[in-house]
Formats: structure tokens, C-alpha cells, sequence
């Protein structure tokens, strides 16, 4: 009898071990958050997106709101081009506004919405035009350096 408790607890903990690995794994690929609401496609493009993903969130005023689908080069404006899969539960004006922000100082990236003021909503395969590049910390620190030397330069 005590064999077979013990069998019992080692399968258990086995499982549990089994279900945690699941949950980082999903976790670790960005699915944790799976939805089964429906949803509709929106177009941004950007100059440069840094280190965005594809699954990376969309939020507005810090609530998820969709998540990046696609991420694709435009070769005749030379730009990024990210299909947006937003909530059919979230509308947003046709003028509404896309940045790419950073959570924390060097975290992950995602999509910030910032409504507009107009009276006509977003719909499928719509395009936000105002649209904020991501800020890219390497090019910030080589535009502070250059202009210290330059600053050098000038005082001799």
C-alpha cells in the first residue's frame, strides 16, 4: 500500500513539473494570453520598429487592447509595415495615433494607441497614419557622444 502512495505522489509531481514547463513555455513565447474574442486588422507603418515582435501587446492607456500579427518590409516607401490585430470590443477613431514604447528602460516593446477625436471609427484593413517610431537607445547615446566631441571640438 505505501508503494502505491508514493507512485502516486512522484506521478503528481511529475504532472505539476509538466504543467509548469507548459506554462513557461507559453509564457516565454508571448501565448500566455490567448483570445478567442474576435478581432479586426488595422495597418500602421513606421520608420523603424527596434526591437518589435510579432505577438508583441497593443495598449491604450495601458489596458491590452490587440497584438502585433505581422511584421513586413514595404519596399516602395521603404518603410516597416505591422498589421495590428485590435478587439472588436475596442473601437478607436480614423484619427487615432500608434508610437512604439518600451516597458521599463530596457523591456519589451509594444504599440501604444492614443485615440483621436474623430467621429468615424477604425475599421478592417484601415490605416493609422500618425504613426512615432520606436526609440532606439544606441542611436540616442551615439547622438550624445557626437555632439559632446563636436561641443570639444568647438572649444579649441
Amino acid at each position: 500500500m505505501q508503494k502505491k502512495s508514493l507512485d502516486l505522489w512522484v506521478g503528481l509531481f511529475v504532472l505539476v513539473g509538466a504543467l509548469a514547463l507548459l506554462f513557461l513555455a507559453l509564457k516565454a513565447g508571448n501565448m500566455s494570453t490567448l483570445s478567442f474574442e474576435k478581432t479586426y486588422t488595422v495597418i500602421t507603418k513606421f520608420d523603424n520598429i527596434g526591437g518589435l515582435k510579432s505577438r508583441a501587446p497593443v495598449k491604450s492607456a495601458g489596458v491590452v487592447v490587440g497584438r502585433v500579427a505581422d511584421i513586413r518590409f514595404d519596399d516602395k516607401s521603404y518603410q516597416a509595415a505591422v498589421t495590428l490585430e485590435l478587439e472588436s470590443r475596442y473601437q478607436f477613431p480614423k484619427d487615432s495615433s500608434a508610437k512604439i514604447l518600451t516597458s521599463g528602460l530596457l523591456g519589451e516593446q509594444y504599440i501604444g494607441l492614443e485615440p483621436g477625436g474623430d467621429t468615424a471609427n477604425l475599421a478592417a484593413g484601415d490605416n493609422i497614419k500618425m504613426t512615432q517610431s520606436a526609440i532606439v537607445l544606441e542611436n540616442l547615446i551615439s547622438q550624445f557622444l557626437f555632439s559632446k566631441a563636436a561641443e570639444g571640438d568647438s572649444e579649441k
